[in-house]
């Protein structure tokens, strides 16, 4: 076990990892999609007691849905939620416009300090603080921001784009609670905040139950069971202790996404009709659009979706340097060399980061459209925390030659993909 001071330290360096990661990531991007706030203008609405707006919403929020008497969008109730904050500092008048550029950051930041510190669920050969232990953790810290495709577009800053990038930080700091610090109530708060904003994340909910139900600490510091008993006091059989303290462990950790989930029916039944109906398909000319001729989820649109996330190149252009990233779509191996390490063998979370990876995966496969205006497949944001998981655990503990040429490369990719995306006018729509 970490001494206090140990503790103390790790949480230093992750601070300090975090804020630098922040402060690069803000200064290195432009938000230049950060009007396109819906949930920022549907969380002002809420804010006064209205699930809509009632004014017809300015010509670049196109996604906005005419329904009745009010315009709703398609995002769920927990993105909504999310923005809740930033209606309220609207509200006391200390900002005006929506600041997608400083929430990015934020959102980057944060998911690098809990990147960090999940690198703790592979023991104490990981947490120390030899120079090339430390490096190697640093390095995946920063990995899935810097060395991905999160970097250009979480870098975007619109509605769409922070959505995804609080998943990955919701379950960052999910799996951080359920692996690394048991807390289920925690866990279960930061489950809500990755669901609620993309939805198709409810249905790794039982891996974070599996993880609960294979922890044995967690049940005694949750049920008291470690404590001494009277003496003649009789003991529940191991089996029903067992169950009872896993019991109490998942009502912690469900309490908070139960209400999220409850809420979010009533929000779509108040607004469709349905409990099941997002919106998304009321769209103006989404209906019409070629990729949901079969509906929103298809098995006809798994072909394309294949294509764009692992086979997809670059464009060819006749100067140097003769590539240049599509605006729709790319390889994401080709925008992320490092995810080579994924089919390393070994690993403490093998099977359950496989297992979260295929299902999410192959629900993003079913979507009828790969993702619009993006760099590489910006829906798979959602796998990293998954991919974190094996690349981190099927490592080595000290940094290595390979791993930081592989990160190297990575970073290089997305950063001049990010120049090209955000500060120049090469890649437009």
């Amino acid at each position: 076990m970490m001494s206090g001071r140990g503790s103390i330290q790790q949480v230093a360096i992750a601070a300090a990892t975090s804020l630098s990661a922040a402060l690069a990531f803000y200064f290195s991007t432009r938000a230049t999609l950060h009007d396109l706030d819906y949930t920022n203008q549907i969380a002002w609405a809420l804010l006064h007691g209205r699930l809509g707006l009632v004014e017809k919403p300015p010509g670049w929020l196109n996604e906005m849905i005419p329904w009745g008497k009010r315009y709703y969008s398609a995002f769920p109730l927990g993105a909504v939620l999310s923005m809740l904050p930033v209606a309220l500092l609207r509200g006391a008048g200390l900002i005006e416009s929506f600041p997608g550029h400083v929430i990015s950051a934020a959102v980057a930041g944060l998911s690098v300090y809990f990147f960090f510190q999940l690198y703790g669920a592979f023991g104490s050969d990981c947490t120390g603080f030899e120079t090339k232990v430390l490096a190697r953790r640093i390095m995946l810290a920063l990995f899935p921001i810097f060395g991905t495709w999160t970097w250009c577009n979480l870098g975007f800053g619109g509605a769409w784009q922070i959505a995804l990038g609080l998943a990955v930080l919701g379950q960052t700091a999910a799996l951080y609670f359920t692996l690394v610090r048991p807390s289920p109530f925690l866990a279960g708060i930061f489950f809500a905040l990755a669901f609620g904003n993309r939805t198709e994340l409810v249905i790794t909910l039982p891996l974070y139950l599996y993880f609960f139900w294979r922890q044995p600490d967690a049940a005694q510091r949750v049920t008291g069971s470690d404590r001494a008993q009277p003496s003649g006091t009789a003991t529940a059989d191991p089996p029903k202790q067992h169950f009872r303290g896993r019991s109490r462990i998942f009502v912690r950790f469900l309490i908070v996404p139960a209400i999220l989930g409850l809420l979010t029916a009533a929000y779509n039944w108040a607004r469709f009709h349905s409990i099941f109906d997002f919106g998304y398909m009321h769209i103006p000319e989404v209906r019409d659009e070629p990729w949901y001729a079969h509906g929103l989820f298809s098995i006809q649109a798994i072909p394309l979706n294949v294509y764009t996330m692992l086979f997809q190149g670059f464009d060819s252009i006749d100067h140097f340097p003769y590539i240049r990233p599509n605006g729709f779509g790319c390889s994401i191996l080709l925008a992320s060399p490092f995810l080579c390490l994924l089919f390393r063998q070994g690993g403490r979370y093998k099977t359950a980061a496989w297992v979260a990876i295929a299902i999410l995966t192959l629900v993003l496969w079913m979507h009828g459209n790969p993702g619009s205006w993006q760099f590489s497949y910006r829906y798979a944001m959602i796998l990293l925390p998954w991919m974190f998981l094996l690349v981190a655990g099927n490592g080595p503990s000290k940094i290595n030659l390979p791993e930081s040429a592989l990160f190297a490369v990575s970073v290089a990719i997305n950063a001049t993909t990010m120049w090209l995306f955000l500060w120049t006018e090469q890649i437009q729509p």
